[in-house]
């Protein structure tokens, strides 16, 4: 099997939350079997949502003073990206998709975009870690909308699956996901993400 370099872009703020119990385990899953894992975390990194200033459009750097200027050559040599998040008002995090607004900068001009888009960006795989409180039908809707239609439709990656762990207990107290056959689910995701 050939071994991938794999980037985790952990959109959650608690250190030891269940988002990044949940990473930890699919990292160690994935580092077992020989892929290479780094863990970007966006409070440690911040980005600020795009403007639309449009002036990476003229060869020019994003001009945001943040970490995302840094964090680029990180994305381009990555094979995959895994989005990771805690269910927030029904969707990944802000943090999550600011990160993904300013993928703009590093999109190329397509002559002849396929429907629904203007440019192209990088080929990369993708996946999505989520953890939530509840655990209803709904409860996650609107997060796998937003992954299906932004990051596989739209900009192109190629999906490797997603880890929806929802029933991970109130938030106000410790984190409750080892309750949960999740860790386990997440571990064993990391193992066979390219072996599916």
């Amino acid at each position: 099997m050939e071994t991938k370099n794999i980037l985790i872009i952990k959109g959650g703020g608690r250190p030891n939350g269940n988002t990044a119990q949940l990473i930890d385990s699919f990292a160690k899953g994935a580092e077992e079997i020989g892929h290479t894992v780094e863990i970007i975390s966006l409070i440690k990194n911040e980005v600020k949502g795009c403007w639309g200033c449009n002036a990476c459009r003229y060869g020019k750097p994003c001009v945001q003073r943040d970490s995302f200027n840094e964090l680029v050559p990180k994305i381009k040599s990555a094979d995959c990206l895994v989005f990771a998040s805690p269910l927030y008002f029904w969707t990944v995090s802000a943090r999550i998709k600011a990160f993904i607004e300013r993928f703009y900068c590093i999109a190329e001009e397509d002559p002849n975009p396929p429907l629904g888009r203007y440019e192209k960006y990088p080929i990369k795989d993708c996946a999505l870690l989520m953890t939530s409180a509840d655990d209803f039908f709904w409860t996650f809707e609107q997060a796998v909308s937003y992954y299906q239609f932004t990051l596989v439709n739209y900009i192109g990656f190629h999906d490797k699956g997603m880890l929806l762990a929802g029933g991970c207990g109130d938030t106000n107290g410790e984190p409750q996901i080892f309750k949960t056959q999740h860790l386990e689910r997440a571990y064993q995701f990391g193992k066979s993400i390219y072996n599916r």
